[in-house]
């Protein structure tokens, strides 16, 4: 039931992904391009999410399980820590130069073409070596 639920909620994302053009890169560096042509469509996608997932916070509230079992996961910690800054630093970066980020460049993977199958690759090897850089850089961290 879990596996149908997850189906079933990541295509209806890809396909509002889809529909509102924010499989387009050039859509999505139109947004970042604040001094330039700026395009503010998606303010209205980025609202269109918050607002339910907002409500969807609050309903978690109310249970003590989810509906398709399993339980919720711990609140995020709400303090800027060094991994939040640099990942979002990183992203920001990623975001701007391909126009992508992971959920449309899956959801554009069938016909994005050579860029979105570069992107993927990158995001995959970056997956790949974040743990291991980050246990690097405790370890270093940690022997100063």
């Amino acid at each position: 039931m879990r596996t149908l639920f997850a189906l079933l909620a990541g295509s209806l994302f890809g396909a509002g992904l889809h529909i509102s053009g924010m499989t387009d890169t050039a859509k999505v560096q139109g947004w970042l391009d604040v001094f330039g042509d700026w395009d503010p469509t998606l303010a209205f996608v980025m609202g269109g999410a918050i607002l339910p997932m907002a409500l969807a916070w609050q309903l978690t509230r109310l249970r003590r399980t989810p509906l398709v079992g399993g339980s919720f996961p711990p609140r995020p910690d709400p303090r800027l820590g060094r991994n939040l800054v640099i990942g979002s630093v990183l992203f920001g970066a990623g975001w701007g130069l391909a126009g992508l980020c992971p959920g449309p460049a899956v959801a554009s993977i069938s016909y994005g073409g050579p860029g979105v199958v570069v992107f993927m690759l990158a995001m995959l090897a970056g997956m790949a070596l974040a743990p291991r850089t980050r246990s690097y850089l405790d370890r270093a961290i940690a022997a100063e």
